[in-house]
């Protein structure tokens, strides 16, 4: 079956879940890229539909859900992308990972964000955990949800992975305590990075670009580290970027000494 008008239930339903209090009360979510769909799968997540659009590409190959086309005009209007892939798939959430989901976690490394609020750079920061084989992800006192799109898109699918965690400050400080990992923040009164030695369980602690990390997390941090900067205009960078470096630099010395 063709789906031509926009008054179709199911996508109605796609532009409710554009928003996270959609998502939530649906405990659903909409992906509009091949690699993100499949990505999604191979971690087990479970598809409802998928509205696929020949004209514009994409394969969907033998998905195991109900399955229908649309014309390239609706699938332009409902999907989140500028350039979509052809496709649009509805696929079921799953519950957030909290405290009680790191009893017995063997983690060596952990990446923290603290009240990050721009969606891309937790994508960002999510796909690089993955990249530099960072053990576990803590998203701490966040208030977006997984499944924005601005995160599915930026983490290229690693927002699906299973060593993703939601907690509060006070369970994060009160697991990193039980787990024995080394609190390291990112700050820029810290010591150089060329200097720090990674050789411990280790958790580093990003804060958001604009306010940088709470009280409660620099008192609690064993360490302060920051990244020497050499520019003439600039004394910063990304979060992203900041988080990327500091975890390739973890993993560097973890795997081929200092």
């Amino acid at each position: 079956m063709e789906i031509s008008s926009p008054q179709n239930s199911r996508l109605k339903l796609v532009n409710r879940l554009r928003s996270k209090r959609g998502r939530e009360a649906e405990s659903r979510f909409v992906i509009d890229y091949e690699r993100d769909l499949q990505r999604a799968l191979a971690c087990g997540y479970q598809a409802e539909f998928v509205l696929h659009c020949p004209e514009l590409g994409g394969e969907i190959g033998n998905m195991d859900c109900e399955t229908h086309t649309i014309t390239p005009q609706l699938l332009r209007r409902f999907a989140y992308r500028d350039n979509p892939d052809g496709l649009l798939a509805v696929l079921h959430s799953q519950l957030p990972k909290g405290r009680q989901w790191l009893a017995g976690a063997a983690i060596g490394s952990a990446l923290l964000l603290v009240d990050l609020r721009v969606p891309g750079n937790i994508g960002a920061l999510l796909r690089s955990a993955d990249a530099s084989g960072c053990d576990a992800v803590l998203l701490v006192d966040c208030a977006l949800d997984l499944y924005n799109p601005n995160i599915i898109r930026s983490s290229t699918g690693a927002c699906f992975l299973d060593n993703i965690y939601q907690l509060s400050t006070s369970e994060a400080l009160d697991f990193l305590g039980s787990a024995g990992l080394e609190i390291v923040a990112a700050d820029v009164g810290g010591s150089s990075l060329y200097n720090a030695d990674f050789a411990a369980k280790t958790a580093i602690v990003l804060g958001a670009e604009d306010r940088g990390l709470s009280e409660d997390w620099l008192s609690s941090a064993e360490r302060h580290i920051r990244i020497p900067m050499a520019g003439r205009a600039v004394d910063s960078l990304n979060v992203s970027v900041s988080g990327a470096i500091l975890m390739f630099e973890l993993q560097r010395q973890r795997h081929h000494g200092r």
